[in-house]
């Protein structure tokens, strides 16, 4: 691809992953590894488990990488109390950003005031310590009429990000295996369009190329969750995207950071 002024630079793209380290059965030394892969390639955040937000901060500290913790995840049903406490939590001990799983079953039920309170709660915790909130729509377990639900809650409330999925929504196919679609281009389309222009989108799930993170920043995306950091930034170096690029990003005689997710 030849550069152009219309291409982001490799920074850029960068600065649009939120790196995650959410799978059940990683290992610390796992978690050690993709927070230093984080780092050396300059993203956005480590998205790392509510346990692990203190060693992430330390591993992190002085760079331009972030900590983002999930909160209820991976299925948002935990009390709001707890929500909001796990929050505070994890702000205390160095998160600045907040992903956390909006309740599908109130909302699949029709109780959208307490969907609204829910995620209202949270959200006053986090903007009284200046962090920013994504909600989590987990979209492949609702309808457009519920997406679209969630997006003018979200909107009311004022987050700052809606987010597609947590990338572990299995959902039973007709075939009886569990499956996910992830970040789809019609959802993310819908959410765009419900989402005033100050919210931003987080696609999650099924991101793993350069060309996937192209295609949903075309409609709109500024943020995804991704495992495939490495091999997404590494492509854009070779096809020729504009600088600044990461330290970290390309450099021979690194281990590939073997990393079990979305």
């Amino acid at each position: 691809m030849s550069q152009t002024a219309q291409q982001p630079s490799v920074l850029d793209l960068a600065k649009m992953i939120d790196h995650s380290l959410l799978h059940p059965t990683m290992t610390d030394a796992q978690l050690d590894a993709g927070c230093a892969l984080a780092v050396r390639y300059d993203v956005a955040t480590v998205c790392v488990k509510p346990y692990y937000v203190p060693r992430a901060a330390e591993l992190t500290k002085g760079t331009g990488v972030l900590v983002c913790s999930v909160i209820g995840f991976p299925h948002g049903n935990s009390h709001t109390s707890i929500k909001v406490r796990e929050a505070e939590l994890a702000m205390q001990e160095g998160a600045r950003e907040i992903d956390m799983v909006a309740n599908a079953g109130k909302l699949l039920g029709g109780d959208l005031g307490y969907v609204a309170d829910d995620i209202r709660q949270v959200n006053d915790a986090c903007v009284a310590r200046d962090a920013i909130l994504k909600v989590i729509f987990e979209n492949d377990y609702l309808q457009d009429p519920q997406i679209i639900q969630l997006c003018e809650i979200c909107a009311k409330v004022g987050v700052a990000f809606v987010k597609t999925s947590t990338g572990y929504g299995f959902v039973k196919q007709p075939s009886g295996d569990y499956n996910y679609k992830g970040a789809t281009d019609a959802q993310l389309r819908l959410m765009r369009a419900h989402c005033p222009a100050k919210i931003q989108i987080k696609a999650a799930g099924g991101v793993r190329t350069l060309d996937d993170l192209l295609k949903v920043r075309a409609l709109g995306v500024t943020r995804i969750g991704a495992t495939a950091t490495e091999a997404i930034l590494n492509e854009a170096v070779k096809r020729g995207f504009p600088g600044p690029v990461p330290a970290g990003v390309g450099r021979p005689g690194l281990a590939p950071v073997a990393t079990p997710g979305y």
